[in-house]
């Protein structure tokens, strides 16, 4: 497959981390202590928390964490499913499992085999659905995906999407179809290495999928998910950038909900490794750094993770959680797939054991916190 040219792949000024790296290695114990009780945090203070010497004061980091996670969500954890739709994808994603030179087998839910899907998933309890595709091909492009959401809102109260990046009125037109947001990772803020690790397609464009939450915000959806695909780049510096972009959101859709997932880059078909470790130390700073500095924005943790790893998380920074997950195109009705996933899930147990889990922290579990009507 031909290789598409260069596209646009300069970081705003805004969002340039650089800035506060220095921070981030210069900050001693009085300072971290500075930002924990920080009553107004800013990016300085988040650059401080993310620092080797916080990295010493996990423990009161964690509490802080706590306390203002129950301030804001009380003990209540959201729950949340991914349904992937297809996974046709003309992408060159080199750490993707459905990257265009991956050998599997494509496939895509037609309207049949998606009611099967979501009668199951209604069954299940739930009633918040992510619904996922890949890059945009005409197997699976606008029409489809539109056309699933019209089919999801009228089984399930909250449908949101992970998919390509779009303009704003294709943004307003699945707002209009009954869709509420885009969850959309950056996967990387550093130009340079997103450019590297995008070999080809539209999402090589960096600016491109920069501004798609805000095209998305400007269509009419009420929230937007970002994130970074921790281990692809300094994670670090790539922390810094997110809270910077989405302070930017929050800013100028202050009226929008937005809300932030720490995905750790994991095994996938083709088997890409990057040279970034992110271990679970540093991920669970990297959380507590985003609630204590924004503490009412929803922090969301999947089910790549360790069930322990999810365990110690729930509640503690962590307010939002998918469950029973798949990675494969269906496979809730059935309970079998014919596609590889797009990665491997690392917490697999069913809906009861989780919830049973969380009940057993004094955490409630929560599928339902938005109605159809409001719309």
């Amino acid at each position: 497959m031909a290789k598409s040219p260069a596209m646009r792949s300069t970081i705003p000024k805004w969002l340039d981390p650089a800035p506060w790296l220095e921070t981030n290695r210069e900050a001693d114990a009085q300072a971290v202590q500075n930002a924990i009780a920080a009553r107004s945090p800013t990016v300085k203070h988040f650059a401080t928390l993310l620092s080797p010497a916080a990295a010493q004061v996990l423990e009161p980091m964690a509490q802080r964490a706590q306390t203002l996670t129950r301030r804001h969500f009380g003990k209540t954890i959201s729950l949340y499913v991914p349904l992937y739709l297809s996974n046709y994808c003309p992408g060159g994603c080199i750490y993707c499992g459905f990257a265009a030179d991956r050998k599997q087998r494509r496939q895509r839910l037609e309207e049949p085999e998606l009611k099967n899907e979501l009668a199951a998933l209604k069954q299940k309890g739930f009633e918040d659905v992510l619904l996922l595709t890949g890059e945009r091909t005409p197997e699976a492009d606008f029409e489809y995906l539109c056309n699933c959401v019209s089919l999801a809102a009228k089984y399930f109260h909250n449908i949101t999407i992970e998919s390509f990046s779009m303009l704003e009125h294709e943004y307003r037109q699945l707002a209009d179809a009954g869709c509420t947001g885009i969850t959309i990772y950056q996967e990387t803020y550093n130009p340079r290495l997103y450019s590297m690790l995008h070999r080809w397609s539209p999402k090589r464009d960096f600016l491109l999928r920069l501004e798609a939450p805000e095209r998305a915000l400007a269509g009419g959806l009420r929230t937007v998910g970002v994130g970074a695909l921790l281990g692809l780049g300094d994670p670090i510096a790539d922390a810094i950038a997110m809270f910077r972009h989405v302070e930017h959101l929050r800013k100028t859709f202050w009226q929008a909900g937005v809300s932030v997932s720490f995905p750790r880059l994991r095994p996938q078909l083709g088997g890409y490794k990057s040279p970034h470790t992110v271990s679970d130390k540093l991920l669970a700073q990297i959380i507590f750094a985003f609630r204590i500095c924004m503490p009412d924005v929803p922090l969301v943790l999947s089910t790549r993770e360790r069930q322990e790893f999810r365990d110690s998380m729930a509640g503690i920074g962590i307010s939002k959680m998918s469950i029973a997950s798949r990675t494969t195109v269906g496979g809730y009705h059935t309970g079998k797939a014919a596609t590889a996933g797009q990665f491997d899930v690392n917490d697999t147990r069913d809906v009861k054991t989780f919830c049973g889990m969380l009940k057993s922290k004094r955490l409630e579990p929560v599928f339902k916190n938005w109605d159809a009507a409001f719309r």
